[in-house]
């Protein structure tokens, strides 16, 4: 009986969960966006000493139900370990951003720069990271009249690492929170990801993840699911 109940519970805890997402996604308040993209990328690591670390990576990401491109960029990034715990990072994106609605269509040049100061500690097996990043991207090649603002944006992600014994696959989640700078100061999107990552010692690590983000305070807001794969590859500097 008790099982029985356990169960009946559970069902039901469920059915109202689902219940109340549908609702809330797709009520007359709410007309949601819904699309499916995935995102690639191959990322080469240089540890120049133990306490810093450069590297650059490229990343493709699909839209429209990963038919069709929405970005491609070249990223540089260099990380450098304060305090054992605290990390301070910068990034400098190139992006080629594909633009497919409007009257006017193709693609567009942008340049985003970031920094970030990362804090990481562990919990008996579980390893937990706070980052706080400020970026702004702005258009490239716009003439004088065309020429706006940067976008800037302030980021809060929080997420943890569990290290399961004699397990390979350890599950790593996130989430992740931004909010605009500006005129209009707002959080305008939401973040959940779960995922792991397989190292091996000679080829590299390949990790998959699965992402939910979710747009915030918009007239329409648009719930996207990512699927991604990423391959990274660390080269450490030969001590002389």
């Amino acid at each position: 009986k008790m099982r029985t109940q356990h169960k009946n519970i559970g069902l039901t805890l469920l059915l109202f969960i689902g219940y109340s997402l549908s609702t809330w996604a797709q009520s007359g308040k709410y007309i949601t966006v819904r699309d499916f993209e995935t995102w690639t990328s191959a990322t080469l690591n240089y540890k120049y000493s133990k306490k810093l670390k450069i590297g650059i990576s490229q990343e493709l990401r699909l839209k429209d139900n990963s038919s069709a491109v929405d970005k491609y960029f070249t990223n540089g990034f260099a990380e450098y370990k304060l305090l054992k715990p605290v990390r301070l990072g910068a990034e400098l994106r190139y992006i080629r951003l594909n633009d497919n609605e409007g009257n006017v269509q193709g693609y567009e040049n942008h340049l985003r720069y970031a920094f970030y100061t990362s804090f990481q500690h562990k919990v008996s097996r579980l390893s937990l990271k706070y980052r706080l990043q400020f970026q702004s991207q702005n258009e490239l090649g716009l003439d004088v009249s065309q020429q706006t603002f940067p976008t800037q944006k302030l980021r809060l992600k929080i997420g943890g690492d569990y290290n399961i014994r004699k397990w390979k696959l350890d599950p790593r989640v996130s989430m992740e929170i931004f909010r605009t700078l500006g005129d209009v100061n707002d959080f305008t999107k939401f973040r959940a990801t779960i995922g792991t990552k397989h190292n091996t010692k000679k080829a590299g690590a390949i990790g998959v993840f699965y992402r939910l983000e979710r747009d915030l305070n918009e007239q329409y807001p648009k719930t996207t699911n990512v699927l991604g794969l990423n391959y990274q590859f660390t080269v450490k500097r030969k001590k002389k």
